[in-house]
């Protein structure tokens, strides 16, 4: 796993004043890395909560938890290094999740796997994921770095008629 720096957590003292809560790297209890994964999930923070209520400091470590593609419910940000096949690198399976993502490639070139389509991406962009059926595949030699904020969204009715059914999540 690559070095991805440190997260800064501020909060607030007894008495309302702005603090540094944490700083360095957030933990880490997954299997979700590696050659075997062809790829290395750096997970940063998580909010069950919708609309997260701001409190001094947060009641739990959110890293704190079973890992999961998305969580049932709130927002997410990770890290995604994508291995090149070289190094153990692999398409990932076409999946599809009850989010919306934005997906900023930091560094590298991907391949996003669309249904009938494929996009390349390079460093500075970006894509809204919109619950679509999609793949990741790094053709490059180097590891392609991105950012991932996930936000737990709904499929409309119109939308979910359109859809195969029964409706496969990766959750």
């Amino acid at each position: 796993m690559a070095n991805w720096g440190r997260r800064v957590v501020t909060g607030h003292d007894a008495s309302g004043k702005s603090i540094v809560l944490s700083d360095g790297r957030p933990p880490q209890n997954h299997p979700m890395s590696g050659p075997d994964v062809g790829a290395d999930f750096i997970e940063i923070w998580h909010e069950g909560d919708p609309v997260p209520q701001l409190t001094a400091q947060p009641a739990a470590e959110p890293n704190e938890r079973p890992f999961t593609i998305m969580p049932p419910s709130g927002h997410l940000m990770r890290f995604i290094e994508l291995y090149p096949a070289s190094a153990g690198g692999h398409k990932t399976v076409m999946h599809r999740t009850r989010t919306l993502d934005y997906a900023l490639v930091i560094e590298g070139e991907v391949v996003l796997h669309l249904s009938d389509s494929e996009v390349v991406m390079r460093a500075g962009d970006v894509v809204v994921q919109r619950g679509t059926d999609h793949a990741w595949e790094n053709r490059s030699d180097a590891v392609t770095r991105m950012a991932f904020f996930h936000i737990d969204a709904r499929f409309s009715e119109d939308l979910l008629e359109t859809l195969p059914q029964p409706l496969e999540l990766m959750e």
